[in-house]
């Protein structure tokens, strides 16, 4: 790491700090979450239910779990499910929301590579390693992370994600180009910290009701991000000993309008507007350890 770029530690608990916060601001936008889920709802979107396929009696782990609204939806398909997450908010509220809505989860409040450390000396292993939407950015050391899934996956297990698509994350909001496609594993410095999108997204992320919740929110943390190519990941995951069985592009984003003047289709899919050519905007991998 080159001299005055922060560790991985301090990296990582800048970002705690600005999670924490958008935490807040998000769920306030979500209503009675425990009653939509009571009443047998999901925040899974197709793809990921297509990409994980069967799941019921399988042990799985979702990564960077956020406040667990997908974690509950998993165990609603019949998944043993630990989620884990590095802000003290998300896995707070994820807790109460698995205690109020009657769906059986375990959740950690963790540093992934911490966890996955302690994870392999227990030896416990999954059967799928999940992660979604907004997680792959957050990884400092994109080998270290593909490792850790690697041995936490049990042999013939599978790790699934589906994310916002790398070529997608070099526009700025109004579709200006600013950002490299290559970082060369820089962090990437965000003064206004993680924003909030569910405002910005409306009910595509809340269809049960969007609230209005806080107004006007800004996040008093800065962030550090990373821009990793799809090849990057790939190979990462290829070195870590896993293979390749699906790789899929989404010319849509799930839920999330990223950018200005976003077309919401059915079912949540939100498309560039009419003006912009059709670019990948989210990705999807499946890669099994052999």
């Amino acid at each position: 790491m080159m001299a005055g770029t922060p560790s991985r530690n301090e990296l990582h608990e800048q970002n705690r700090l600005s999670w924490n916060e958008a935490t807040k601001a998000h769920n306030s936008h979500k209503g009675d979450q425990a009653k939509f889920f009571q009443e047998g709802g999901s925040t899974l979107f197709p793809e990921e239910i297509e990409l994980l396929g069967d799941i019921a009696g399988l042990f799985l782990v979702h990564l960077q779990c956020n406040a667990g609204q997908d974690t509950l939806s998993l165990a609603r398909l019949g998944a043993i499910v630990t989620g884990v997450d590095i802000s003290d908010e998300a896995i707070a509220f994820a807790q109460k929301l698995s205690q109020e809505s009657g769906i059986s989860a375990n959740f950690d409040r963790a540093d992934i590579f911490n966890w996955f450390e302690e994870t392999a000396t227990t030896r416990k292993q999954f059967d799928i390693v999940f992660s979604s939407y907004g997680a792959v950015c957050w990884i400092s050391d994109l080998k270290l992370w593909a490792k850790g899934i690697s041995n936490i996956l049990k042999t013939g297990g599978r790790f699934v994600v589906v994310d916002f698509h790398p070529v997608a994350m070099m526009f700025d909001t109004d579709w200006s180009h600013k950002f490299s496609y290559f970082s060369g594993s820089m962090p990437l410095t965000c003064e206004d910290g993680i924003g909030d999108y569910v405002a910005s997204s409306g009910g595509a992320l809340v269809p049960w009701g969007y609230e209005t919740g806080i107004e006007n929110f800004h996040n008093p943390y800065h962030t550090y991000e990373f821009q990793w190519g799809i090849g990057e990941i790939v190979t990462a995951l290829l070195q870590a000993g896993l293979n390749l069985k699906i790789l899929k592009e989404y010319p849509y984003a799930n839920g999330c309008k990223l950018f200005e003047r976003m077309r919401e289709a059915p079912g949540g899919r939100i498309f560039p507007p009419e003006d912009m050519p059709s670019l990948p905007l989210m990705y999807g991998i499946v890669a099994q350890k052999l």
